[in-house]
């Protein structure tokens, strides 16, 4: 990613700002001896500092898709990091510096990302914008000073360009494959009766349509049951009891057998949960 950017950089100075002169643009590291060897007029675009601009990091994975809409795989976003560069001019008078400076500056201010015409490799196939900044305030951790010290040269007229650049981390999840099993939902009791036999008996009911797709305004299913469950089951889908009338008609018929003809049994009040549940 760092070349791509060096090569962009080289490409947008000799098309905007030396187009048409001798003028050299090279990434040197700006010492005093490299300073002595110089004999052309010269752009040095040095790079000094990496960092990560965390206020471009993004959370959570980004869905890549088939050519059948389904999910393949999950990547984390890109990452950000500013490349700061430190941009001086080399002549042998100082005014002609000044000039190739302000013709640099005029050229970054022009745009406020890379072109994408000078993207390549890596950083065009991230497909997201690269900005540039020009001549910002240097953080409060280090100033130009320090960065003049360290390269043992004398303090120069500089620009200080901070490019951000998309950076894929290559941190991919490959996806399960997809669910092509309708859900089973399976019901029943959990009270034994006198002979053994759970009620109300269990039941699955595997749902194969969405509601309304059998015209009766309900869901369609296919019902799986075993045993001796199954003819319990039958009476009870004939009767036009709830589940839960169900359930209680059998601990009442386990308990104390049938009620005496011309009785009446009180109902007790319910109480609904959250989630449209009824309950004795």
């Amino acid at each position: 990613m760092i070349h791509e950017v060096d090569v962009a950089l080289r490409s947008l100075i000799e098309r905007e700002a030396t187009a048409g002169t001798e003028v050299e643009v090279v990434f040197d590291a700006p010492t005093k001896d490299w300073a002595g060897r110089r004999n052309v007029p010269t752009i040095d675009v040095y790079l000094y500092d990496i960092r990560e601009d965390l206020r471009r990091r993004e959370r959570g994975l980004i869905n890549e898709y088939d050519d059948r809409d389904r999910v393949r795989t999950r990547h984390l976003p890109p990452r950000h990091f500013k490349l700061s560069y430190l941009v001086t001019a080399w002549t042998q008078r100082p005014e002609d510096e000044h000039r190739l400076l302000s013709a640099l500056l005029s050229c970054f201010l022009r745009h406020d990302a890379i072109p994408g015409e000078f993207l390549t490799g890596p950083l065009a196939e991230v497909g997201l914008p690269v900005p540039v900044t020009v001549a910002l305030p240097p953080p409060e951790d280090r100033s130009f000073a320090d960065v003049w010290s360290a390269l043992g040269g004398e303090l120069k007229p500089s620009l200080d360009i901070v490019v951000s650049a998309p950076t894929e981390t290559g941190q991919q999840y490959h996806a399960g494959p997809p669910v092509v099993q309708p859900p089973t939902i399976s019901l029943g009791g959990t009270e034994s009766r006198d002979d053994g036999a759970l009620w109300p008996p269990r039941e699955d009911r595997q749902h194969l349509a969405g509601p309304g797709s059998d015209g009766s305004g309900g869901s369609s299913g296919s019902d799986r049951r075993t045993g001796s469950d199954a003819a319990a089951a039958g009476r009870a889908s004939t009767s036009g009891l709830s589940w839960q009338e169900l359930a209680g008609s059998g601990r009442r018929s386990a308990e104390s057998g049938p009620a005496p003809a011309g009785t009446e049994t009180k109902a007790k009040p319910r109480r609904r949960r959250a989630g449209g549940i009824d309950q004795k």
